[in-house]
């Protein structure tokens, strides 16, 4: 008579499996809510990302090492101080396109850009967009403050953090690994694109993609 009873060696692959698929599951719902609490998951910054896609053809020349943001990432509310020492937040710059610079007078690269940067202000700063060229010297106060006056850099605001916590906050979330360090942003403080090292951005690649960004380029690029 045969028997009907399942065997012990055919219950214990139903187990391994029911338990296999439990975790699993618990794992999923796991994995789930932390994505959900993960600072690349805002849903505000869904359309920083949406620009950063249609920008993307124009990240070449002068701009090609541009990495454009792939994921909705709400950038830390940076803390530092303009000219008079009073506390600035990004937060306060709400509704502009930002460029976001982090220099500092002891690195080389950082100076060579500062006049590409001053230039740009000059060129496309209003209502709509604003360079925020924020200096991390953290010994001698003065020493940015006579860089940018002996090289008449006059159209950018001085913004400083003698603390360089506003490198820390990037480097945090994998956005500062060198100076000098960018970030454009949209006017909800999320980020369209990052890039490490100096660029070209009075040149007319630049131009043209910050135009862009800023919507203030024809609909079809």
């Amino acid at each position: 008579m045969l028997d009907k009873k399942p065997s012990a060696t055919r219950r214990v692959p139903l187990v391994i499996a029911t338990v296999a698929i439990g975790g699993l599951a618990g794992f999923a719902a796991l994995y789930g809510l932390g994505l959900s609490r993960s600072p690349g998951g805002d849903p505000t910054c869904k359309p920083a990302v949406a620009t950063a896609q249609k920008i993307a053809p124009l990240a070449h020349g002068e701009l090609a090492a541009l990495t454009m943001a792939s994921a909705p990432l709400k950038l830390p509310d940076l803390a530092f101080e303009d000219a008079d020492g009073k506390p600035k937040k990004l937060s306060d710059f709400r509704g502009k396109t930002l460029l976001v610079n982090l220099w500092a007078t002891w690195c080389v690269p950082c100076r060579k850009e500062m006049p590409a940067l001053d230039e740009l202000q000059g060129k496309l700063s209003g209502p709509n967009f604003e360079v925020v060229a924020i200096n991390i010297d953290t010994r001698d106060a003065e020493k940015p403050k006579n860089f940018l006056k002996e090289a008449n850099l006059a159209r950018l605001s001085y913004f400083s953090d003698p603390k360089a916590k506003v490198f820390q906050d990037l480097k945090a979330i994998g956005r500062a690994l060198g100076m000098p360090t960018s970030v454009l942003v949209d006017p909800q403080g999320c980020e369209i694109a990052t890039i490490a090292g100096p660029a070209e951005w009075a040149s007319e690649d630049a131009l043209k993609l910050l135009r862009a960004a800023t919507g203030k380029a024809a609909a079809s690029l």
